[in-house]
C-alpha cells in the first residue's frame, strides 16, 4: 500500500483523491488554473547565494535510507506568523494584524527592492487591494531584509520610507528572519502565496501574476478557494511532453524568469525521480540556484497520455518525478545531482523510504543530449561508493505530465504529511559545489588566462572541498592507488583544478600507466603548472602544482611513453574535476573543445 492511500498519515486531501477530477465551472476557471500553472510566469532571479543554515552536515551517500526527523516544514498556520510581522507603510497599522482580516483568505506577494518586475507591479498590486472586486480577499506584500540579496533591515526601511508615498495603501510586512521565503523555497521574485482563511497554503506561484489571474482568484475568494482545495484537477497548462513532441519546444513562450537586471535567467531543466515526489519537490526547491520544482509523472506508457494519480498507482509505468528548473549561471547539473544523490538510496530498486512500486523508482531524465555525459559521470562516481549495483535510471525524457493540484507544494500545505527526505540537507552545500561563473571567451589564449580563475574563495575551501580534496590540494596529501574513478576514465573532455576551475589536462593526453593514479603525458599548456623540488620521504621528486590556486596535484616522472615525450604526470584524481567534452561549452571552456582528440589509453 502506498503511503498516500493510508488513512493515518494526516493526509488532508485523501478524500479529494477519491473524487473525480473537477474544474471550476465559471468564467474564472481559465484565470484560476492559469495562476496555478507552475513554471509559466515571469520572475526576477535571486541575485546572490541563499543562506546556508548548516544544520548538521550532509549524510553519507552510503546511508540514504530516508529521514523524517529534520523535515523543517512550515507551520500549518502562516496567518499568525504574518499577523505578528512589522508593517512599514504609514497609516496602515504597525503589524500584519492591522491589514489581515482573519475572516478572509489572503494573497501574499513576496518581493525585493532590487527586482525591476517587482517594483514595476507594486502600483498594480496596490490597486487590487483597493478594488471592490477584491473585497473578499486580503492583499498584502512581504519583504525579507537581509535575505536573497535584499538590503539589511535598517537600510531597507530607510529606502522604503522614501518610496511608500507612491503606494500609500499597500501593506508591506517585513520578515527579517527570512523564514517564510526559506521554507517556501522562494528563490525568484515576485512570488505569490495563496492562503485560505486559516492561513493554510492553498498554492504557491513562482513568478508574476497577471491581472486576469488575480481577478479570477478574487472572484473565487468568497468560498475560501474551496474548488481549488477539493478535487484532483491538474493545472491548465500541463506542460505535457511526450515522444511525439520536439524536445526543443518544451521551453514554452511564457516559461521565462528574469534576473535583477531585467534579463531572462539562463534556465535549464532536469527531471528527477526519487520516490514520493512530495519530498523531492520540497527538497529541490530549497537548493540554491533552483528556480522552481514541480511534481509530475514521467516516462510511462506512451499510450497513457496525461495519466491521473490513480492510473499511475495502477500501473501506467510512469515514475513520480520532479521537473527541476535551475539557473545555469548560479549552479550546474553536476551540483544538482550531488544534492539529489544525498536523499535517495541509489541501490534500491522500485522503492524509496516507505514506498514500494515501479512508480517510486529512481531516475534521472534529461531533455538535452549534452547532459547525458554529466549524468553518466555522476552515476559512475556514486557507483564507486557502493558494492551493490546502482539502479538509478539514466534516460532521455520520453514523456512528462504535471501531477494533480493537490500534489503541488504538498508538504508546504500539509506540514505533517509523509516525507522520506531530510529537507535540511538542502541547506548544506555538498563539498565541491562552489562555482565561479566564468566570463565568456572566444580564444584558447583567453581561456587559459590566469586571471579568469582567481575568483575562488581560499578561506572557504574547507566548506567547498571534501576532506580528501582538501588534504590533497592544500596539505600535499596523496590518495590511495587505484582508489579514484578518474584512474580508469578515458572519456573525451577536460580536467580542471578542483579549487579554481583552471584547465590543466586534456583527455587526449591521458593514458593507462597502471600505476594507480590518473596519468598524463603533458599538461594542456606548460604555463598552467608550476614545478618544485620535493625531498620528502628521503626521495628526490618533482612536485606539480597548479598555477593560480597553487593546488598540489602530484608529481612528474621520466618513465612515460617514449613516443609521447617520455614523461608521466602522475596526478591525484582528488585534485581534478572532469568536464565532459559535450559540457565544456556551457561550462566556459568552448575554445578548448577543438583541442580534444581521441585518447590513446
Amino acid at each position: 500500500m502506498s503511503h498516500k492511500d493510508s488513512k493515518n498519515d494526516n493526509d488532508s486531501t485523501s478524500e479529494s483523491q477519491r473524487q473525480p477530477s473537477r474544474w471550476l465551472k465559471n468564467v474564472s476557471t481559465i484565470g484560476v488554473t492559469s495562476v496555478l500553472s507552475a513554471g509559466l510566469l515571469l520572475a526576477c532571479g535571486q541575485m546572490s547565494s541563499a543562506e546556508n543554515k548548516a544544520n548538521g552536515g550532509a549524510k553519507s551517500g552510503t546511508q540514504n535510507s530516508g529521514v523524517t526527523s529534520s523535515r523543517d516544514m512550515l507551520p500549518s498556520d502562516m496567518l499568525k506568523q504574518m499577523q505578528a510581522l512589522p508593517q512599514l507603510t504609514k497609516g496602515l497599522g504597525k503589524n500584519g494584524a492591522a491589514v489581515i482580516d482573519p475572516n478572509k483568505p489572503t494573497l501574499v506577494k513576496f518581493w525585493a527592492s532590487w527586482c525591476p518586475l517587482c517594483l514595476g507591479t507594486l502600483e498594480e498590486t496596490e490597486s487590487w487591494r483597493t478594488d471592490p472586486k477584491f473585497a473578499n480577499l486580503n492583499v498584502v506584500t512581504v519583504a525579507s531584509p537581509g535575505h536573497l540579496n535584499e538590503k539589511a533591515a535598517g537600510e531597507f526601511e530607510k529606502w522604503y520610507a522614501g518610496v511608500q508615498a507612491d503606494y500609500p495603501k499597500l501593506p508591506v510586512l517585513v520578515d527579517t528572519s527570512g523564514e517564510l521565503i526559506n521554507k517556501l523555497g522562494i528563490q525568484v521574485y515576485p512570488s505569490w502565496a495563496i492562503l485560505d482563511k486559516k492561513g493554510n497554503l492553498v498554492h504557491l506561484v513562482k513568478g508574476n501574476m497577471t491581472e486576469q489571474q488575480a481577478y479570477a482568484l478574487a472572484e473565487n475568494a468568497g468560498n475560501d478557494f474551496a474548488e481549488l482545495k477539493a478535487g484532483s484537477a491538474k493545472p491548465a497548462a500541463t506542460q505535457a511532453l511526450d515522444n511525439n513532441s520536439k524536445i526543443e519546444t518544451i521551453k514554452q513562450k511564457g516559461d521565462v524568469y528574469y534576473n535583477a537586471q531585467g534579463k531572462p535567467i539562463n534556465t535549464r531543466t532536469i527531471y528527477l525521480a526519487g520516490g514520493c515526489f512530495w519530498g523531492v519537490e520540497a527538497y529541490m526547491e530549497r537548493v540554491e540556484g533552483v528556480v522552481d520544482a514541480v511534481s509530475g509523472y514521467a516516462n510511462g506508457n506512451a499510450n497513457r497520455a496525461n495519466p491521473s494519480y490513480e492510473q499511475v498507482m495502477g500501473g501506467s509505468g510512469h515514475a513520480e518525478t520532479v521537473k527541476v528548473t535551475y539557473d545555469a549561471d548560479k549552479t550546474d547539473l553536476e551540483t544538482i545531482l550531488k544534492y539529489y544523490f544525498r536523499v535517495v538510496d541509489p541501490t534500491s530498486l522500485n522503492k524509496q523510504g516507505n514506498d514500494r512500486g515501479a512508480q517510486y523508482r529512481s531516475g534521472i531524465y534529461y531533455t538535452d543530449s549534452k547532459d547525458k555525459a554529466v549524468v553518466d559521470a555522476a552515476i559512475k562516481q556514486v557507483q564507486n561508493k557502493y558494492k551493490q549495483k546502482v539502479v538509478v535510471e539514466n534516460q532521455s525524457l520520453d514523456n512528462f505530465y504535471l501531477a494533480e493540484m493537490y500534489h503541488q507544494d504538498y508538504l508546504a500545505k500539509n506540514p505533517n504529511g509523509y516525507c522520506h527526505v531530510d529537507l535540511s540537507l538542502a541547506d548544506d552545500k555538498p563539498a565541491g559545489t562552489a562555482k565561479t561563473k566564468l566570463a565568456p571567451v572566444t580564444t584558447v589564449a583567453e581561456t587559459l588566462s590566469a586571471k579568469r580563475y582567481t575568483g575562488f574563495d581560499k578561506g572557504a575551501l574547507k566548506n567547498t572541498l571534501t576532506k580528501e580534496q582538501y588534504n590533497i590540494t592544500q596539505d600535499a596529501g596523496t590518495e590511495r592507488a587505484f582508489s579514484h574513478e578518474y584512474d580508469n576514465l578515458f572519456a573525451p573532455g577536460l580536467y580542471v583544478d578542483v579549487v579554481s576551475g583552471e584547465p590543466l589536462f586534456l583527455s587526449t593526453d591521458k593514458y593507462n600507466s597502471q600505476c594507480g593514479w590518473p596519468s598524463f603525458t603533458k599538461p594542456i599548456d606548460m604555463q598552467v603548472i608550476t614545478q618544485h623540488d620535493d625531498m620528502a620521504f628521503n626521495m628526490v621528486r618533482t612536485e606539480i602544482r597548479s598555477r593560480v590556486a597553487d593546488s598540489h596535484l602530484g608529481h612528474v616522472f621520466p618513465d612515460g611513453p617514449k613516443d609521447r615525450g617520455g614523461l608521466r604526470y602522475c596526478i591525484n584524481g582528488g585534485s581534478l574535476q572532469f568536464i565532459p567534452v559535450d559540457v565544456m561549452p556551457q561550462s566556459g571552456y568552448a575554445p578548448l573543445v577543438k583541442l580534444v582528440k581521441p585518447a590513446k589509453p
